[in-house]
Parts: C-alpha cells; structure tokens; sequence
C-alpha cells in the first residue's frame, strides 16, 4: 500500500522542485516498492526504456537569433480541443498507487493547466466520476477486449459521459515481461478497485503462486485476434475520434490514416517489446507517411521542454506524459500533477523563445540536426 498521505496543495519540498527530475525523485520517495516497481519497471533489460530518454538527448536543436521573442505562445489544440501547451497526460494504470484520490486528482491538474487527460480502462476510477471533475476535457483509452460487449459497453459509457476521444492501444496482445513485477509478484492493494473491467472479486481470481497479478488477469481478458479489419467495428459503435496508440513504423501508421485514425507513437513506455525503436526515433517516419492527413502524438521519455519542442518539430502534434504524471501524483497529489505541467510549460515557453520562435506553429523539422 502507497505511503501517500498528502493533501492536494503545494509542500515546500513540492514547491523546492525545479524540473521533473526532481519531481521523479520526491515521488518515488513516498511509494512503496509493489508501486514503485510497477509504476517504473521496463520490459527485459530495458534497452527501450532507457532509449526513450536518450532518443531526445542526442538530438540537437538549432536555434535562430534577432527575432523578437518578448511575447511567446505555448497554445496549440488536439482534434480541436485547446490546449495552454503541447502536452497532455497519457493513460495509465492504477493512479490510486500513488495517491488516495487517484485519477480524479491528475485529471482536475491537467484540466486546471489547460491539458487534456487520457483516461485508462484500468483506472481506479470510473469513467463517470472522472467526466464530473472535468467534463469535456479527457480520453479515454480502450484495450480491444475478447468479449466485444464488453469493450462496446465501455465505449459507449466513455462517449456519454463526454469523452473527446477513443484512444485503442494496439501494442499489447500479451502483456511484455517486467521482471521486478514478476519477481516480487505486483498485485493491486486490497483497497483499490477496478471499476471499468470488473469486480474486484474477478480480479481476485487471477492470484497464483507466481507472477503478477496484472498480467495473469490481463491475458485472459484481451483480444490477440483484433486486427485492421476489426477497426470498421469498432467505428460502428462510436463517433468519437479513434487514435491507434502504439504505432512504430512508417507502414502502421499509413495503415492507421487509411482507416481515418490517427496516430499516437509509443512503445508503452518500454514496457512491451523491449529494444524496440524509441517513440522519438520512430516518430519522423510516422510523420512523414501521414502527411498531415491525421494528427500524430508521442509519449515516452519526455523530461524537458526541449524534448517537447524536438517532437513537435519531428511532426507530433503534442506529447504525453506517462509516468512524469505518475511522479507528480506521488509527490503531492493534484498539486505535484499541476506542478509538473507548470514546469514544462514554463520550459517550453523558454525554450521556444532561445530558438527564435514565436509560437508553436513556427516549429519544423528545421530546427532539429539528426
């Protein structure tokens, strides 16, 4: 069980926190190691993990001078929605790891900096109550379950409590092996729910004497047959925006624009196929092969501001945080969530200023070497 027990306002040692660094190491501070190990494990040795981090960091940006930054603008918008900067929160399992009030507390922080959440199935939190603290500004995320009903009937409860977007994680038929998971044997604390998959007691039957918990569970739930056909489906049941989230190569992405879906890059987070490509080395293909017929995302490894500005410049349309939010969450609930979004904010603003930008529309592949 979590060692969280901070109210949702800033701390000084919150306030003492100067980049997401910092944040990462308070938040790890305050969870146990069940959480701590979910929440930061990779898959195998964590070649893609660490990647993800180094992708950015070997890119280098090329900035223009005599250009009059006194006033910048951080503002773009996702399929319509504005945003105050490039960047949303992505889905994530079990917030409640981190914090009592859980995802409630990250989606009122992304709704308060004028970001957008993205909502996972394996929230601790129904999509209901999530909706009332941030009616119109959140995603939800939908694995392509075996029982279709059951992935029709999530749907549908997303899209009638104000969902602005169906995001379909496709990079995980089976769930990848993260060995401190299976070491240690993760499972859910008993006072935490899964209120969008099930009872808590379904959870309960998936406990062995090995392994963790989630995966046991996860692989007798989710579909390994769902494939690009599947997609007319699942557009017959909703009329939301779909977003195909785990896209790495040029071909799945043209794929994805051809179904009229568009395109998050991701490797989960390092959390799947371990020595995948990296998010920010996979995204310039992807890109380049939509040609702006669908808008593309990116998560993993975004640290930085300029991490932020490499992947707009590289053809995203935003980024998402993963496990940064997390952090925040752990660090002080709401207000470590609005203080990691402030952060980058406030770096991005900087950084688009020393590249002789003005605003985000000026941002192009220009101005990253790689």
């Amino acid at each position: 069980m979590t060692t969280v027990n901070l109210p949702d306002a800033e701390t000084p040692e919150l306030s003492g926190t100067v980049n997401l660094a910092d944040i990462e190491a308070l938040g790890r501070s305050r969870l146990d190691r069940n959480a701590l190990e979910y929440y930061a494990s990779g898959a195998n040795d964590e070649v893609t993990l660490r990647e993800n981090r180094e992708g950015f960091r070997r890119l280098r940006l090329r900035p223009r001078m005599l250009v009059d930054v006194s006033s910048v603008d951080t503002r773009t918008e996702v399929l319509g929605l504005p945003l105050a900067f490039p960047v949303g929160i992505a889905p994530s399992a079990f917030h409640g790891l981190a914090h009592p009030e859980a995802e409630r507390a990250t989606a009122r922080a992304a709704a308060s900096a004028g970001s957008v959440m993205t909502l996972s199935t394996f929230s601790n939190t129904p999509i209901e109550e999530v909706a009332r603290e941030v009616p119109g500004r959140f995603w939800f995320q939908l694995y392509p379950y075996k029982d279709r009903e059951v992935s029709a009937e999530l749907v549908h409860r997303a899209e009638a409590a104000g969902a602005r977007a169906l995001v379909l994680t496709v990079d995980a038929p089976f769930v990848g092996r993260r060995e401190p998971n299976e070491r240690h044997r993760f499972a859910l604390p008993p006072h935490l729910k899964v209120p969008n998959v099930g009872s808590r007691e379904r959870l309960a039957e998936f406990e062995s004497e090995s392994g963790s918990q989630l995966v046991n569970y996860f692989q007798g739930l989710i579909s390994k047959t769902f494939t690009w056909a599947d997609l007319g489906w699942l557009r017959s049941v909703t009329s939301l925006p779909i977003v195909l989230k785990g896209i790495l190569t040029a071909e799945d992405a043209l794929l994805a624009a051809q179904h009229g879906a568009h395109v998050w890059v991701s490797n989960h987070g390092g959390r799947q196929l371990d020595t995948a490509v990296s998010s920010i080395e996979a995204l310039p293909e992807v890109a380049e092969a939509v040609a702006g017929q669908v808008e593309v995302y990116l998560d993993g490894g975004v640290t930085r501001g300029t991490d932020v500005l490499k992947a707009v410049a590289l053809g995203a349309r935003a980024v998402f945080l993963g496990r940064a939010a997390l952090w925040g969450l752990a660090a002080g609930g709401e207000a470590g969530v609005r203080r990691t979004l402030d952060l980058l904010r406030d770096e991005v603003r900087l950084a688009l200023a020393l590249c002789g930008k003005q605003n985000i529309g000026q941002v192009g592949r220009e101005l990253v070497r790689l």
